[in-house]
């Protein structure tokens, strides 16, 4: 259950604290302090982040972050099969960028611990302006390194290795109109599965009139996704942005998903809304019951990969508590940034099982979350 977050929040939150850097221009100084909540389907995710830019002359900018995720799951996968439990995951992140003329290269790298899961990665990425900066061109390139482990078996190591290859064009298409498209491979191969998780099966000598056995995934999986976002400035400064995006992988798994968001000035104050879909197909092993114990190669119950359907709808305001024109001391702007989300995802062919009801009338599972961030930042 530890490895198959019920949503990768997580990441989402991060995201809301990083300025990535673009061909040609370097980030600025930046310090960020993030708390971030999921509250939905039994789990609990909360923690904080620091993150802190700073520039190096006029062509190196350096990145350093800190991230805490603190975990409390009782979920519909721990509920049925297993005892709920506590986790905290580390995370540290270290990243500099070279910018030369048009030119702007990247690196990073990137350690997540928990009790029994340990990840790293190493990423690179260069990004080239043309045309009169009008089109960016980025490549990139990431390779992980996964250890994952068994809290119950100290002896328990397996290997999964991850590479991901991505190319983003984007160009400023008229005076208020900016895009971006973009291309991603992702390859993994090594242990995919999760070490705790099982399947179902029908079992006649069961008093359920099923019984468990371990999940077992295959070793690799190659992964597509292409991308289209589009930005468009309106003449009150104010901001409309589109984005959708699909996927598929050779596990049999193919996704759509859309998004729609609005973005308001009002005096210092800047509020924005987003909502989002996103509809995917199941892979080819999973099943929510299987029809004997080892009916198949492979075998899988994880209900992230069962067909489903999601949506988000997210507000957010931020305040600009520091004038960036007068400024405070070292500090020329500050910022401090609310927002909140209600997930909401529908399980098409996963099973609540704590209804307790017979088999074969079994509800279908549904998940609402709720998720909560805030954070300050500061430029200097």
């Amino acid at each position: 259950m530890k490895y198959s977050r019920e949503i990768v929040v997580t990441t989402l939150a991060l995201l809301a604290a990083v300025s990535t850097a673009q061909a040609g221009v370097l980030p600025e100084d930046r310090a960020d302090v993030l708390y971030h909540l999921y509250d939905g389907g039994g789990v609990e995710i909360d923690g904080p982040s620091v993150l802190v830019r700073k520039q190096v002359g006029k062509s190196t900018s350096f990145v350093a972050n800190y991230y805490v995720d603190m975990i409390s799951s009782a979920s519909i996968d721990v509920i049925t099969t297993a005892s709920p439990y506590t986790e905290e995951r580390t995370q540290y992140s270290l990243g500099m960028d070279y910018l030369r003329g048009n030119t702007t290269m990247s690196v990073g790298y990137t350690s997540s611990v928990e009790s029994d899961f340990d990840a790293k990665t190493y990423t690179f990425s260069v990004s080239q302006d043309m045309f009169g900066d009008m089109t960016t061109l980025t490549l990139s390139y990431a390779l992980g390194d996964d250890l994952v482990g068994r809290s119950d078996d100290p002896v328990f190591e397996r290997e999964n290795d991850r590479q991901q290859y991505g190319v983003g064009l984007t160009q400023i298409l008229t005076r208020n109109l900016i895009a971006t498209l973009n291309f991603e491979t992702i390859t993994d191969e090594g242990f995919l599965n999760n070490p705790y998780r099982s399947v179902r099966y029908v079992d006649a000598g069961s008093a359920l009139g099923y019984s468990y056995e371990p999940e077992l995934y295959p070793n690799t999986r190659t992964s597509n996704a292409v991308g289209l976002r589009a930005k468009y400035y309106l003449p009150y400064r104010a901001a409309l942005e589109g984005e959708y995006r699909f996927f598929t992988d050779t596990w049999d798994i193919e996704s759509h998903t859309a998004s729609l968001s609005y973005t308001h000035p009002m005096g210092p104050w800047i509020f924005s809304a987003k909502f989002r879909y996103h509809d995917q197909t199941g892979a080819h092993f999973y099943r929510d019951i299987f029809s004997r114990s080892e009916a198949t190669n492979f075998r899988g119950r994880d209900k992230e990969l069962s067909p489903l359907t999601s949506t988000t709808f997210k507000i957010g305001a931020s305040y600009q508590f520091i004038d960036d024109v007068e400024g405070w001391g070292f500090i020329k702007k500050g910022t401090v940034n609310l927002s909140y989300s209600a997930l909401a995802v529908d399980y098409e062919e996963f099973s609540d099982l704590s209804t307790s009801a017979v088999l074969g009338e079994e509800p279908l599972y549904v998940l609402d979350a709720n998720i909560f961030q805030v954070f300050f930042s500061i430029w200097y």
